[in-house]
C-alpha cells in the first residue's frame, strides 16, 4: 500500500518501500525521510537499488509495497502533480540535439505553460548560472560531456522545482567538469533547494550531502551525515602500506594489535587507527618495511569497505 505521509516536514517519506521485478528484488523494505532544504544522498555500488528508488520518487515506477509520499502527495495517484514540481537530472543526458543550447531551455520552459518573456528570462538566468552563456547559440552535439551535464541541470531548474532529483550527476566526467558541477549544486543547496542524488562516488557524497544512506543489495545498511558515518564506522586515521609483491606473506603476525582493524586489499594494506604515526612507528619496531607509507583521514570509502567488504564501483 502507498499512502501520503503524516510528516509535513518531510518532502519525501518512505517506510518499508519495496520494488521488485518478477523474482528480482531491487529495493527491499527501506525507510528514509528527506527534509526540506537538505541535500540527501543514496550512496552505493551499481545494482544496489539507488536508481530504482529514484524512479519511484520520480513517479515513473510504482512501488511494489510499502509507504511513499512525495511533496505530501501519493506518487501512484498524484504523479502528474508531483512531476510538475520536480526537477530531474537522469543518468544519461536526454537533450534535444536538433535544438540549440538556449532552445533546449526555452522549449522546455514552454512545456510548463510559461509565458514567452518569462521563458526567455529563465533561459538567460540559467545559462549564466551553469556558465554556458557564451554557448547559448551553439549546437548541443559538439558540447563536452561536462557542458551537456550542466545544460541538463539547467533544464531541470527551468520550473523552479521544489525538489531536484539527480541520478549519478557526474558519472563519466573528468575531474574539472565534476568539480564545476559540484560547485553549481552547492550553490543550489545554499539557495535552499532540496536535493536528492544518487552516486557511487564517495567523495561526491561527502562533498554534497548533508545526510545520506548507504545501500547494498537492495537494502539500507547505514544512515547519517558523512561525518557521523565516519565517526561511527571508522577511525580517525588510516595508515596505508604498500609492499613489494612478494613481501606480504612475511607480514603474518606482525600487524596484530597495532590497529583497530586491518584491511588487506590487492594493492595495499589499510590499518584503521586513531594515531597513524604511532602505528607506523610500532610497525617499524617490528621490522615491517613497506615500500611506501601514507597516513590520511578516514573517508566514506573506508565506511563502505567496512560495511560491504568490497570496493564501491562494480
Amino acid at each position: 500500500m502507498v499512502r501520503s505521509s503524516t510528516d509535513a516536514a518531510a518532502l519525501v517519506h518512505a517506510r518499508g518501500l519495496t520494488k521488485h521485478f518478477g523474482a528480482l528484488v531491487a529495493v527491499n523494505g527501506i525507510d528514509f525521510d528527506v527534509a526540506r532544504g537538505e541535500a540527501f544522498g543514496f550512496l552505493g555500488p551499481n545494482g544496489a537499488g539507488k536508481t530504482s528508488t529514484m524512479r519511484m520518487i520520480n513517479c515513473v515506477s510504482a512501488p511494489s509495497a510499502g509507504e511513499l509520499s512525495v511533496l505530501g502527495l501519493n506518487p501512484v495517484t498524484d504523479g502528474p502533480r508531483i512531476r510538475a514540481r520536480l526537477g530531474v537530472v537522469p543518468q544519461a543526458d536526454t537533450l534535444d540535439t536538433e535544438l540549440r543550447v538556449d532552445e533546449n531551455l526555452y522549449t522546455y520552459a514552454r512545456y510548463f505553460d510559461m509565458p514567452r518573456a518569462l521563458a526567455r528570462q529563465r533561459t538567460r538566468e540559467l545559462l549564466e548560472f551553469v556558465q554556458l552563456t557564451d554557448r547559448a547559440h551553439d549546437e548541443v552535439e559538439p558540447l563536452s560531456g561536462g557542458m551537456k551535464r550542466r545544460l541538463t541541470i539547467a533544464r531541470a531548474l527551468v520550473n523552479e522545482p521544489e525538489l531536484l532529483l539527480l541520478d549519478e550527476p557526474t558519472t563519466g566526467l573528468d575531474p574539472q567538469a565534476r568539480h564545476l558541477v559540484w560547485d553549481r549544486l552547492y550553490r543550489l543547496k545554499q539557495q535552499g533547494v532540496t536535493i536528492v542524488l544518487t552516486t557511487h562516488y564517495m567523495d561526491e557524497a561527502e562533498q554534497l550531502c548533508d545526510r545520506l544512506v548507504i545501500m547494498d543489495k537492495a537494502r539500507i545498511v547505514a544512515e547519517g551525515s558523512p561525518r557521523r558515518l565516519i565517526d561511527e564506522y571508522s577511525t580517525r586515521e588510516v595508515l596505508e602500506l604498500r609492499f613489494a609483491i612478494d613481501a606480504r606473506p612475511g607480514l603474518d603476525g606482525k600487524l596484530a594489535g597495532v590497529a583497530d582493524r586491518v584491511e588487506l586489499l590487492p594493492d595495499r594494506v589499510l590499518l584503521y587507527t586513531h594515531d597513524g604515526e604511532a602505528a607506523a612507528a610500532a610497525l617499524h619496531g617490528r621490522g615491517v618495511r613497506p615500500e611506501s607509507t601514507l597516513i590520511r583521514r578516514s573517508t566514506l570509502e573506508d565506511v563502505f569497505l567496512r560495511l560491504t567488504g568490497r570496493s564501491l564501483i562494480e
